[in-house]
């Protein structure tokens, strides 16, 4: 059923009240701290206020540099934000991030690239996104990375009209985003310009190595129309590289999708300092062209750790792919000469494909490695008295 153009009208006003923060320089919010910059736009002609939350370890960091994330809408997103946030980080599936957050003043104006034309909205309005664009890139960028230690991984985030922005952020310069994260992003607005706009982008855009992460809930007619016409495009138009992933919570109202959706969006978005099992081929290249991706994000040089290497062996075992198994386990060998449990890994791949005598040297340099208080160490005694007895020696 098409809304009438009254309910569209209050439904963008209430979603285009911003959140605000009261915040002194240099603020502490539990562990991080928290700074608000003022900007005195040529660009837009006005003082625009941004919040930045630096990450809890940047004090004690001083030559670590983060990735940022431009989030539209301001900092009452904060709280979720590191809710999420803090929780992948604590399983090494995320970084620890620098977030700007974007205050508003006329949200309308700035975050709809268009002037919006159709009845189901506020008509006349809108148009505002090229100059706030060139506002991010060209006056508030250049501050952050002036003033804060941020490397080149940039995300911009988004719900509704600040969806639609996101969007059209990532088209006209994607160079200086990587990811674009769009939460129920209002694409109906001037008669699915927006949407037709990515569309036709990703159709002339033969490779783009970006992120774009999509979500919806129960949105109705025409906000659900163009919008599933945008997905249909995406899925028929994708550049080689993009990772994208689209999601639809058929019970979750316009203003909720954000909260629904925020895990999804960084789960997928961050490479995780453990490599899963389904990125491995078979091949060493494919282990270090994880960790080049997990390095990209990160601005740092990461590898894999020893006993993540161990652990994807023993899940390789576990699937009887022993071949797989072998080539992890040598290769945590390879990095890790001095470390025990990597020689016992490599004696376990070796056991279970039945080539004993490798299995014996093996746990043998384990043991040689190892003292007797080492944790393994009685694991090992038994590998080798095993080993021993089935060799007959």
């Amino acid at each position: 059923m098409k809304l009438s153009c009254r309910f569209f009208f209050i439904f963008l006003f209430i979603s285009s009240t911003s959140f605000v923060i009261h915040a002194q320089d240099n603020q502490s919010a539990g562990n991080y701290r928290v700074i608000t910059e003022t900007v005195k736009s040529k660009v837009l002609s006005e003082t625009r206020k941004v919040v930045i939350q630096l990450p809890k370890s940047y004090a004690a960091s001083p030559d670590k540099k983060f990735p940022v994330i431009y989030r539209l809408d301001g900092a009452g997103n904060l709280v979720m934000m590191n809710a999420v946030l803090e929780s992948l980080q604590s399983q090494g599936a995320a970084p620890e991030v620098i977030i700007v957050a974007i205050e508003n003043t006329d949200r309308l104006r700035d975050l709809y690239p268009t002037v919006n034309t159709d009845p189901n909205g506020p008509v006349g309005y809108g148009g505002g996104g090229e100059k706030f664009l060139s506002f991010i890139t060209s006056e508030l960028m250049p501050m952050v990375e002036g003033k804060y230690r941020v490397h080149d991984f940039r995300i911009i985030a988004g719900a509704s009209a600040a969806g639609v922005f996101s969007l059209y952020a990532l088209q006209k310069q994607p160079e200086l985003f990587d990811a674009a994260l769009t939460y129920s992003a209002a694409v109906w607005w001037a008669y699915g310009a927006t949407g037709k706009n990515t569309v036709d982008f990703l159709k002339n855009t033969p490779k783009l190595n970006h992120y774009i992460y999509t979500a919806i809930g129960n949105e109705a007619a025409p906000m659900r129309t163009y919008y599933d016409e945008m997905i249909k495009g995406m899925q028929n138009n994708q550049p080689e590289g993009l990772r994208w992933l689209n999601d639809s919570f058929s019970n979750v109202p316009h203003n909720l999708v954000s909260t629904a959706a925020m895990f999804r969006a960084y789960h997928n978005l961050f490479y995780s300092e453990v490599m899963p099992a389904q990125r491995f081929d078979g091949t060493v290249e494919s282990i270090e062209a994880y960790y080049r991706d997990v390095s990209a994000q990160r601005g740092q040089n990461m590898k894999a750790q020893e006993w993540v290497l161990r652990n994807l062996g023993y899940y390789f075992v576990n699937e009887r792919e022993l071949a797989r198994a072998i080539t992890l386990f040598k290769y945590g060998v390879a990095h890790y000469p001095d470390v025990p449990d990597a020689h016992n890994g490599l004696a376990y791949g070796y056991e279970q494909a039945g080539l004993l005598e490798d299995a014996l040297v093996e746990v043998n340099k384990a043991l040689a490695l190892a003292s007797e208080e080492h944790q393994g160490y009685q694991v090992y005694i038994n590998r080798r008295e095993r080993l021993l007895t089935q060799l007959g020696k």
